[in-house]
């Protein structure tokens, strides 16, 4: 008799939910791109037409990029109402993102029976460098709260010598800036009034050689360099600068020409979403040709690639000085993180105090290369890759500040 009963009630939950084609809908909210390493929003929305509550489990084909294949979501959706769950996706590498079907599984309050809904089957979200930095940093460089951010005051030295207008002197404005001849003309005192220089020409240069193949956090010290750039060339083109990009390896490839336009910045993001990485060494000989031909008036580079040893640096050292006898450059490069926490560990045994030593020598030989690269007056950035926009922003700042460039 149980059985019996048991198995109405197993025919009867079927026909509830089978009875109509499609009592429920569903469909995912997906942004128009994926920011990468950044933790990016993704809704699925479902919508019960059935008279009765459901029991719903989600069951999302992710990506095959970030390897989930036990995702499922579990919800209770009323009558007649619309219920919308949300996750987060983290990706770590550029490219194209494609979704497998939408799985919606429903049960009725007797739970004997599910039925599954499909839904978008074959959606594709592209992949581009950070974006959500982008907007992050959009007006931070004009904040009176630098320092909440990271971002250093730089006391500016003197004055630029790029003028902009005669004015009426005030108190506190500075007596060297005194035009006595229009004070004369005017019978009170006039100064010069002077701005920060503008159109200064700003490349980011990216190394896309093997030595920036190396991971930290899932991302990979070029997809550290391309998300900075972004956020640098925005922050670039707002202090009125023109902002160009190049990638090389063993050839100069990615060009976006220094300029100020209203396109400038959907230029550089187009062309640093389709940058590769690959394992040859980079060919620093050409960068040096390409550079003196390609780059004719004096420019600020920053040149984001990686140094290990000061070995490596010697190899490249005769091209960086020619590059910076011509332009002022800036080498930026990173810190091993892991290389950090081997030495601050507490060392247990014989063969944990070599590993130490051997950590701290690698640790030396970092700042040895910035003493060098300072000894040829090339400026440099030593930095965690997870602090490598702030600290190229700053510098740029620095250097604006300074009117160095």
């Amino acid at each position: 008799m149980l059985f019996y009963v048991f198995t109405a009630f197993t025919l009867l939950d079927i026909l509830l939910l089978f009875a109509t084609k499609q009592s429920v809908k569903a469909w995912r909210t997906l942004p128009e791109k994926f920011s990468n390493g950044d933790e990016n929003p993704v809704a699925v929305s479902v919508e019960n037409n059935y008279s009765f509550p459901l029991r719903v489990k989600i069951i999302d084909e992710m990506p095959e990029q970030f390897q989930i294949r036990d995702f499922d979501i579990q919800r209770n959706v009323s009558a007649g109402k619309i219920h919308t769950s949300e996750y987060n996706l983290r990706p770590v590498a550029r490219g194209e993102y494609h979704f497998g079907r939408l799985n919606i599984y429903v049960s009725s309050p007797l739970r004997l029976a599910s039925r599954r809904y499909i839904f978008e089957e074959g959606t594709m979200v592209p992949t581009y460098p950070s974006y959500i930095q982008l907007r992050k940093y959009d007006l931070i460089a004009f904040s009176n709260k630098l320092h909440q951010y990271g971002i250093k005051k730089i006391r500016k030295l003197g004055h630029t010598m790029e003028f902009e207008q005669i004015k009426e002197y005030v108190s506190g404005d500075d007596i060297r800036t005194i035009n006595w001849k229009a004070t004369a003309k005017k019978n009170q005192l006039m100064v010069n009034q002077f701005q920060d220089e503008k159109s200064q020409s700003v490349y980011m240069a990216i190394d896309k050689g093997r030595v920036m193949k190396m991971p930290f956090n899932g991302l990979s010290l070029l997809d550290y360099a391309i998300n900075s750039s972004l956020v640098l060339s925005n922050v670039i083109l707002k202090k009125q600068d023109k902002a160009g990009i190049f990638a090389f390896s063993k050839k100069i490839e990615n060009r976006v020409v220094a300029e100020r336009r209203g396109s400038q910045m959907q230029r550089i993001l187009e062309n640093l979403y389709n940058i590769k990485t690959d394992f040859f060494e980079s060919d620093y000989g050409r960068l040096y040709a390409d550079i003196k031909r390609n780059i004719t008036q004096r420019s600020l580079i920053l040149l984001y690639t990686n140094f290990e040893t000061l070995d490596g640096l010697n190899r490249q050292l005769p091209y960086l000085k020619g590059i910076a006898k011509s332009h002022l450059l800036v080498v930026v490069f990173f810190e091993n993180t892991e290389l950090e926490e081997l030495i601050n560990k507490k060392a247990d045994n014989t063969q944990e105090v070599y590993d130490q030593v051997i950590a701290e020598k690698f640790a030396f030989e970092k700042r040895l290369i910035v003493n060098e690269l300072r000894k040829y007056g090339i400026h440099s950035i030593l930095t965690k890759p997870e602090s490598l926009t702030i600290d190229s922003i700053n510098k740029y700042l620095e250097i604006k500040a300074r009117g160095i460039l």
